[in-house]
């Protein structure tokens, strides 16, 4: 099976060199010369909670050839029109495309590469990038070994190809087949729509919110909108890494501390990891806000449910993008004065 990971960013790079190192063959395809030029020098380096080097094979969207049989798909929902139409050519009929992007994108891919070519999947660790050829694994090394993906058809079904693509990222970690893609999508939603929100909405790690009570507040709020927008969106949570997330919902403010100790066990952790969505600020970037909390605030105005501590992550994190500047953690934790 010819495969290929599009998008050799910071999960890019640990997901590829873990499955090089396994003996597979796969292409690292990515935008961005200098990280393209490093990873063939210098093969892919992982730092953290797992140390090792590979030699990989990487390449730029204009040096594909042929065909790939499947490709993992790790690029930015803000780069889809632009990765997808480079893509097209290089797929067969048969081609699997496996969207492991943030947020909800499985219409959206489906619309450029065909429902019948499309399957989707959430990752359960967390990477920073370093520098090109790069990346911090910011996860337990046992969390990747048990929990690294949960993948699934769009209509739930249990078929060969997903089957497939398990056996292939199995060479990077535990890999889990989902007859409810739409549960696991949505529950991981709310894990980026929490922490990976508020991350780059205070420009701080993810430890640095769990150690704030304030910014603990507003993490709750934004976990009670998100699964009360999956419920109108007709969808429920479901566990993920031996987890029931449903247990976040709140019946009013009196519940929060109460649910301290799971934010703790869960998020705890993954207290080094800074949010890709902040490390797009750092660099100038456009990031996905609009396909992670935007969701949930897109969601409540459909159904008429107020989101309004989504709303605010995604106002500051705009908002930091248009004056091109690093959010500041004091400051903006004083805006969600809602």
């Amino acid at each position: 099976m010819r495969t290929a990971i599009m998008g050799a960013g910071s999960l890019g790079i640990i997901i590829g060199a873990l499955i090089a190192g396994k003996g597979k063959e796969v292409d690292l395809i990515d935008a961005d010369r200098d990280n393209v030029n490093a990873l063939n020098e210098n093969g892919a380096t992982v730092t953290g909670f797992m140390e090792f080097n590979v030699p990989v094979r990487a390449i730029t969207p204009d040096e594909m050839t042929g065909k790939y049989d499947l490709v993992i798909l790790l690029t930015k929902q803000t780069n889809n029109e632009a990765a997808l139409k480079q893509l097209l050519p290089r797929l067969h009929e048969k081609s699997t495309v496996c969207t492991l992007q943030n947020g909800i994108p499985e219409e959206s891919v489906a619309s450029y590469v065909g429902r019948e070519r499309t399957v989707g999947g959430a990752v359960g660790f967390g990477a920073t990038w370093i520098k090109p050829g790069v990346s911090m694994l910011t996860s337990p090394a046992e969390t990747v070994r048990k929990f690294a993906f949960d993948i699934g058809e769009m209509d739930g079904s249990i078929t060969p190809r997903l089957q497939q693509v398990k056996e292939v990222l199995e060479l990077a970690g535990g890999c889990h087949m989902l007859t409810n893609l739409m549960g696991i999508r949505w529950t991981k939603l709310l894990m980026n729509a929490t922490f990976s929100g508020m991350s780059a909405a205070l420009g701080c790690t993810f430890g640095d919110v769990l150690n704030d009570e304030e910014a603990m507040f507003c993490v709750a709020r934004i976990a009670d909108e998100s699964i009360k927008a999956a419920r109108a969106a007709g969808h429920r949570l479901v566990e993920m890494q031996g987890v029931d997330f449903e247990f976040l919902e709140l019946k009013d403010d009196a519940d929060i501390p109460g649910k301290m100790d799971f934010y703790r066990k869960v998020w705890g952790p993954h207290g080094k990891l800074k949010a890709s969505m902040l490390q797009d600020l750092e660099k100038g970037r456009k990031t996905e806000i609009d396909y992670i909390n935007g969701v949930v605030s897109r969601k409540g105005r459909e159904s008429g449910l107020p989101t309004p501590y989504n709303d605010k992550v995604v106002e500051l994190v705009k908002e930091a993008e248009s004056r091109g500047v690093v959010p500041d953690f004091r400051t903006n934790i004083k805006r969600f004065n809602i």
